[in-house]
C-alpha cells in the first residue's frame, strides 16, 4: 500500500526516522516469527512473521524498534551483512518454475532461482543437489528497488536427488573442497637437491600400517644397545624430492593443505602415483627418504645426539597393526609368523615404545586411549555397519616413534633456524585462568596459579587429572584452555607437555610437513633452504584443518542418520557420554558407534521449572539436585532421527517422576 502511495510512503519514512534503531543478528524459529539478538547483550526483540519475510536466519541488520499491540517489536530496515551468499540446496519446482530450498536447518522457504548460462534448467529435477548464490536480498539497497524478493542463481549441479554418494559430494561442495585427487603428470623425475643419500637398503626397516594402506610414509629400524638404550632410525617418505617449490604441483598441494579423510574414502593431497607408488615405502622397493637417527635411554629420555640425513631405504617387512598387536598381546597371530630378523625389530620397537610411553606418562602428558570408529560401506555406498577400533599395542608403538621424530625435528629447526612449522599450545587462556583456578581450588587440587602457567606445572596438572575418579573436572577445565595452533616460530606445546614439536612425518598427507622437509634438507646440506614458512602458513593450515574436520563430521552425521534410521522404532538402548552442556540441554556421544546426539531439557524432565542446565558449570540439576555432569555415562534411546537436517535427538532411559507434594503424600496415606 505504501509503495503505491508516495505520500503515505514518505510519511512512513518520516515516522521511522524518529524511532529508535538497534543493530543485531536475526534468529529464525520454526513458527515463522523470529528475534533480533542484540550485540553484547542477552536481550532479544520479537520480529513478527510479516517482517521476517525480508530477512534470513543469521542476517546482521539494523532494525527500527516500535511498540505494536503493547509489545516491543523490531522491523529490519538496513542490511549490514547477509548470512547467506554461496550455499548448497535442493531443487524444488513450484508451478514448474525453478526454486532452491537451502540445505540449512533454520531456512524453511524455497528461493526463486535461475540457472547460469551453460547450465540447462531442464536438466535439474526435483530434489537434485546444487550449488547456488544469493543474488538478491530484499534489504539490499544496491539492488533494483522493484525487486523486493529473495532470488538466487544456480551455478552447479552436484548430484541427483537419489544418489547414494550424495553425503560425500554435497559435503565437499559445501566446504568448497576438491572431490578428486590432483591430476597426474606425464612423468616424474627426481630433483637435483645436492643431497648425498646413504644406501641403507640392507637395513631391515619395517612399516606398520593398516591392512589397506597404500600411502606408507614411515619406516622404522630399532637397535637395542648393551646399556639398555635404543638407537632408532625413523625414515620418512620424500615427496619433496619430486616436487619443486612453487611449481604447479607444489601450489596445488599448498592450496589443499592436507589429504582429506572422510568415512569410507580419502582424497589425496598429492597424485596417487606419487603418494601410493613412487614415494610410498613399499616392501622390497628402493625409495628415497629423509631419516632421523637418535639415541633414547632405557628410561625413555631422548638424547641431544640427533642426526638428520638423506638415504635410500627398502622396507623388509610390510606389517599390519592388528597382526603385530595380536602377536604381542597374545603371543601369536594366526596366519602371521615373522622371520627372526623382523621379530627382532618388532620386539625392539615395542620395548622402545614402552620406555618412551612411561617417560611421557611421568614427565609430559599422555591422553587416555579412545577408540576410532570406522564405517563399513557397501559397493553402492550404503552403510552396513560401524566398527569400533581400539587403540592397540602396535598403534602405540608407531605413535611413540612418530612423536619422538617430531620432537627431534622441533629441536633441530628451533636451534638451527629459529623457525619452521611448529605445533604449539599455550595452556590456559590467560583471560580464563582465574576461573579455572576457582574450579581447581574447589576441587582441592594441589596447584597454584603460578604453577599451572608453566609447562611443567601444566603437565603435572594434566597427569593429576588423569588420576581422578571422574572426568568431570578434566572436561570442565578444557573449556578454559587455549586452542592448539600452528605457527612459524617455536613455542611449547602445553597439551602434550613438550617444549617444542614440529611434524615432518607425513609429507605425503600434510603440506606443512613438506615445508619442514625442505628445512631439514637445508640442515643436512648446510645450504639455504629452498622454502621458509611465512607468517601466514599457520593460518592457512588451521583453516584447512577446520574445513576438513567439519567435512568429516558432516559426512559422519549423514551416515549415522542412515544407519540409525530404525533405532527409534526398535527402542535400541545405547550408552552415552556427555561432552557438552548448554542452557537447552546436553550433547552426548553414543559409545557404541561414535554418533553425536542432542538431548533437550524437555526430554529429561517435562516441567522446565524443575530443570536447570548450566553450561558455565557443566552440570544439569533436577529439583535443585545435580543429576548430570560433563563426562557422565548413562543409557539413552533415540527419540527422533531428523533425516533432513542429519540430527539425532535422544532421551535418557531413566525418567524422573514428578516430585512428591504434601497433597500427594496425604492421598497415598
Amino acid at each position: 500500500m505504501f509503495q503505491d502511495n508516495p505520500l503515505l510512503a514518505q510519511l512512513k519514512k518520516q515516522i521511522q526516522e524518529t524511532l529508535p534503531k538497534k543493530e543485531g543478528t536475526i534468529k529464525a524459529t520454526d513458527r515463522g516469527f523470529g528475534f533480533l539478538e542484540l550485540d553484547n547483550s542477552k536481550d532479544s526483540i520479537f520480529i513478527p512473521p510479516t517482517y521476517m519475510k525480508n530477512v534470513m536466519h543469521g542476517d546482521r541488520v539494523i532494525a527500527v524498534i516500535r511498540t505494536e499491540k503493547e509489545r516491543e517489536v523490531a522491523e529490519p530496515q538496513e542490511l549490514v551483512e547477509q548470512s547467506l551468499t554461496r550455499f548448497i540446496g535442493r531443487v524444488k519446482l513450484i508451478r514448474s518454475r525453478l526454486h532452491i530450498m537451502p540445505d540449512h536447518p533454520q531456512l524453511k522457504d524455497a528461493i526463486k532461482a535461475r540457472a547460469i548460462k551453460g547450465l540447462n534448467p531442464e536438466s535439474l529435477n526435483e530434489g537434485d543437489w546444487v550449488v547456488a548464490n544469493l543474488n538478491n536480498h530484499p534489504l539490499d539497497t544496491t539492488n533494483d528497488a522493484k525487486n523486493k524478493a529473495f532470488s538466487c542463481v544456480v551455478s552447479e549441479k552436484i548430484t541427483d536427488s537419489n544418489d547414494k554418494i550424495a553425503p560425500w559430494w554435497v559435503t565437499l561442495a559445501r566446504h568448497n573442497l576438491p572431490n578428486a585427487e590432483p591430476a597426474p603428470q606425464e612423468s616424474w623425475s627426481m630433483l637435483d637437491e645436492g643431497l648425498e643419500r646413504q644406501d641403507l637398503t640392507h637395513i631391515p626397516f619395517i612399516t606398520i600400517d593398516g591392512e589397506s594402506t597404500k600411502d606408507m610414509d614411515d619406516a622404522l629400524y630399532t637397535e637395542m644397545k648393551e646399556d639398555g638404550s635404543f638407537d632408532i632410525t625413523i625414515a620418512i617418505a620424500d615427496p619433496t624430492s619430486y616436487i619443486e617449490v612453487d611449481n604447479k604441483m607444489d601450489k596445488e598441494a599448498r592450496e589443499r593443505g592436507f589429504t582429506i579423510y572422510l568415512p569410507g574414502r580419502n582424497i589425496p593431497m598429492l597424485p596417487r602415483e606419487l603418494s601410493d607408488e613412487l614415494c610410498s615405502l613399499m616392501e622390497n622397493e628402493k625409495r628415497p627418504a629423509i631419516c632421523c637417527r637418535v639415541n633414547v635411554s632405557k628410561e625413555g629420555v631422548i638424547s641431544d645426539d640427533i642426526t638428520f640425513f638423506a638415504a635410500w631405504i627398502q622396507s623388509h617387512g610390510r606389517l599390519a597393526y592388528d597382526n603385530i598387536s595380536d602377536l604381542i598381546e597374545n603371543g601369536e597371530c594366526e596366519g602371521f609368523t615373522p622371520s627372526d630378523v623382523i621379530r627382532q625389530q618388532i620386539d625392539a620397537l615395542h620395548t622402545f615404545a614402552n620406555a618412551r610411553s612411561d617417560w611421557r606418562a611421568n614427565n609430559a602428558v599422555v591422553f587416555p586411549d579412545r577408540p576410532d570408529y570406522r564405517f563399513e560401506l557397501s559397493e553402492d555406498n550404503d552403510v552396513i555397519a560401524i566398527h569400533t577400533d581400539p587403540r592397540r599395542t602396535a598403534n602405540r608403538m608407531v605413535e611413540e616413534a612418530m612423536i619422538t621424530a617430531n620432537i627431534c625435528a622441533g629441536r633441530i629447526l628451533r636451534d638451527k633456524f629459529g623457525l619452521g612449522v611448529f605445533n604449539t599450545h599455550a595452556g590456559f587462556n590467560p583471560e580464563k585462568i582465574d576461573t579455572a583456578m576457582e574450579f581447581l581450588t574447589k576441587a582441592e587440587a594441589p596447584f597454584t596459579k603460578e604453577e599451572i602457567e608453566t609447562l611443567p606445572g601444566f603437565s603435572a596438572l594434566r597427569r593429576w587429572l588423569n588420576e581422578q575418579d571422574t572426568t568431570y573436572l578434566d572436561n570442565r577445565l578444557r573449556k578454559f584452555q587455549a586452542y592448539s595452533e600452528v605457527g612459524n616460530l617455536p613455542a611449547p606445546h602445553y597439551a602434550m607437555g613438550l617444549d617444542v614439536y614440529a611434524t615432518w612425518t607425513s609429507p605425503i598427507r600434510k603440506y606443512g610437513d613438506m615445508i619442514n622437509h625442505r628445512l631439514l634438507k637445508a640442515v643436512i646440506t648446510g645450504n639455504e633452504s629452498s622454502q621458509k614458512p611465512d607468517d601466514t602458513v599457520g593460518d592457512e593450515i588451521a583453516a584447512h584443518r577446520r574445513f576438513h574436520r567439519m567435512a568429516e563430521r558432516d559426512v559422519s552425521d549423514w551416515l549415522y542418520v542412515r544407519l540409525l534410521s530404525n533405532a527409534v522404532k526398535k527402542e535400541t538402548i545405547f550408552t552415552a557420554e556427555i561432552f557438552d552442556i548448554n542452557r537447552a540441554g546436553m550433547r552426548v556421544r553414543l559409545l557404541e558407534n561414535g554418533a553425536a546426539a542432542f538431548i533437550p531439557g524437555s526430554l529429561i524432565v517435562d516441567n522446565k521449572e524443575r530443570i536447570e542446565c548450566s553450561g558455565e558449570l557443566g552440570v544439569i540439576n533436577i529439583d535443585k539436585v545435580r543429576e548430570y555432569q560433563l563426562g557422565d555415562n548413562f543409557e539413552v534411546k533415540l527419540a527422533e532421527v531428523r533425516t533432513a537436517t542429519r540430527q539425532l535427538v535422544a532421551r535418557p532411559v531413566q525418567q524422573y517422576p514428578a516430585p512428591k507434594t504434601e497433597s500427594s503424600v496425604e492421598e497415598k496415606a
